[in-house]
C-alpha cells in the first residue's frame, strides 16, 4: 500500500504523470509501484516509456518535445481529470525535479487529513473528501 504523501521524484512518469496521485498508485487492491517499480501496471505496454529518446526516463528536453502520443495524453488529461502533463513536464524542466516534487506534494495533498488526492477521483484517498 501507498505510504501517506509518498511524493518522490522516482514517482514521477516520463509522460509527466506523477504517480503519487494516480488511482492505481492509491488503491490496495491491485496496487501499482509507479512506473519505475518492478510491480508497475502502467507503463508494461506504454509507448512514452518505450520510446528510444525517453529510455525510460522522464525527460523534458527532448528534441520532439512534445510528441504526438504525449498530446494525446495531455489532451485526455486536461478534459477529463484537469491536469496537464505537458505543464508538469515544462515545470520541470524549468524548475528541475524537485521544485516540481514539491509543488505536487502542496498541490495534492489534502487539507483536511494530510492524505494524497486521487487525480482520477477527485478526492482524499484517505479520508474521501474533496479538495
Amino acid at each position: 500500500m501507498a505510504a501517506k504523501n509518498a511524493f518522490m521524484a522516482t514517482l514521477i512518469a516520463p509522460c509527466g504523470m506523477d504517480c503519487a496521485i494516480c488511482m492505481a498508485y492509491l488503491r490496495k487492491k491491485n496496487h501499482c509501484g509507479g512506473c519505475y517499480a518492478p510491480d508497475r501496471l502502467c507503463n508494461i505496454n506504454c509507448t512514452i516509456s518505450a520510446c528510444r529518446k525517453v529510455q525510460g526516463r522522464c525527460h523534458p528536453d527532448c528534441g520532439e518535445f512534445p510528441c504526438r502520443r504525449l498530446k494525446q495524453l495531455d489532451k485526455r488529461y486536461r478534459t477529463k481529470y484537469h491536469m496537464s502533463m505537458l505543464e508538469n513536464l515544462e515545470a520541470i524542466r524549468k524548475n528541475r525535479i524537485r521544485a516540481f516534487v514539491k509543488s505536487e506534494q502542496e498541490r495534492w495533498t489534502c487539507k483536511a487529513c494530510g492524505g494524497t488526492i486521487d487525480v482520477h477521483h477527485y478526492r482524499c484517498s484517505a479520508c474521501g473528501k474533496a479538495p
